[in-house]
């Protein structure tokens, strides 16, 4: 089996394009406490909070919601992810999922907690695909906290 190699231009490309859709849902206007759900269903629905805001970068989670017969899923089935946005590069990158603090570029595989070698990038790829669908069917609700 071959040693997976991140190829760092593929990632970074992917960056700026998650950060384009992000800038088009937030408006260009995010400040630190701003809450944005976006429904795409009757049963499925995504939530950006705001979480800070800097000179250079900006902190948000985006979560999703889904609920089935008023039963809300397990958080298993509702995937939140950490992402940070920076303004000078233009990127923006998960840093967090699910909790798991801290995503390497790179895993051996196999791994104790199974990481594919790739999880970086396929979390930037699962966001990507989060954004499209929010950005396509989304109906937007803003609350200010």
């Amino acid at each position: 089996m071959a040693v997976y190699r991140p190829q760092l231009s593929t990632l970074m490309n992917l960056c700026e394009v998650n950060y384009m859709m992000l800038l088009r849902l937030l408006a260009d206007k995010e400040q630190a406490g701003d809450v944005r759900q976006y429904f795409i269903s009757d049963f499925l629905s995504y939530t950006i909070v705001v979480d800070e805001v800097t000179r250079y970068t900006s902190l948000i989670t985006m979560r999703q919601d889904a609920t089935i017969a008023e039963h809300h899923l397990s958080e298993y089935f509702s995937p939140k992810m950490v992402i940070r946005l920076y303004h000078d590069a233009r990127m923006a990158e998960v840093i967090s999922n699910q909790d798991i603090r801290y995503i390497k570029p790179r895993y051996d595989y196999p791994n104790q907690s199974m990481h594919l070698p790739d999880e970086k990038q396929q979390i930037n790829e699962f966001l990507k695909e989060w954004l499209q669908l929010s950005l396509q069917l989304g109906q937007t609700k803003v609350q200010y906290v």
